[in-house]
């Protein structure tokens, strides 16, 4: 049955949808020995897709990981910089993975990987507004009035951000320690907005994605997502059933 190639790619386990689009788009991808166009359809029991020449061929078993990323580590798998990557800590695992979305270079904490694209999709799409939770250190006291500017929404690039759920944890003379919660995904968002409020991060960590939380995973080690985590996750995002 045919099916768009980006559906097929990440089925494969070999990126996600997006960074599949990516692929094509860079002519990485060939079906039947053409370069490939955003849109096009084969396959995957018939026709021969290559991805960087190599051709694809069974899906490799599906593995969902979650992991403690460390600050100064770039969420990909390689890095023209030559800076660290989430790759070189999972080495001895058989299946190749990639990152569900991302975090900054400069944060820290609970980062998803896995082989499975049509999940990878579901989690970062905007449509299924899966909650992500952080604790962020800032600069100054927040005051009350700046906490609520966060929850009903402030404006960074041009465009209001949707509601978020702030609560605050703790202070000093100098600091703020928070807890916020958003389901968008837009570039250092988080920092962004604490810079509207001004104030600027001095940590952030991510803490927990919808009902998975990292828990007391040490910065640079990983676990696999648990049964429950799964059942949890699937019936929040669905099958991932889609173009």
């Amino acid at each position: 049955m045919e099916q768009r190639l980006q559906k097929i790619i990440a089925e494969m386990g070999i990126a996600s949808r997006r960074k599949a689009e990516d692929l094509i788009t860079e002519g990485l991808v060939t079906v039947n020995g053409k370069v490939a166009e955003i849109g096009m359809k084969a396959d995957p029991m018939r026709d021969h897709i290559k991805v960087r020449g190599k051709l694809l061929t069974s899906p490799e078993k599906k593995v969902y990981y979650v992991f403690n990323k460390p600050r100064g580590v770039m969420t990909s798998m390689s890095d023209p910089e030559g800076r660290p990557t989430v790759n070189e800590f999972f080495g001895r695992i058989k299946q190749r993975v990639f990152p569900v979305g991302r975090l900054d270079y400069d944060s820290e904490g609970l980062l998803l990987l896995t082989n499975d694209g049509d999940f990878a999709y579901a989690i970062i799409h905007p449509s299924r507004k899966i909650p992500k939770t952080y604790i962020v250190k800032v600069k100054g006291v927040l005051e009350e009035e700046d906490l609520e500017k966060l929850r009903k929404g402030v404006k960074i690039d041009g465009k209001l951000t949707a509601p978020a759920k702030v609560k605050k944890l703790k202070k000093t003379a100098i600091n703020s320690w928070i807890e916020i919660t958003i389901h968008e995904g837009r570039n250092r968002q988080i920092r962004k907005m604490l810079e509207r409020v001004g104030h600027d991060v001095l940590r952030l960590m991510r803490i927990r994605i919808n009902g998975i939380e990292m828990g007391p995973l040490e910065p640079g080690a990983y676990r696999k997502l648990t049964t429950q985590e799964m059942d949890s996750i699937i019936r929040e995002i669905g099958t991932g059933e889609g173009a």
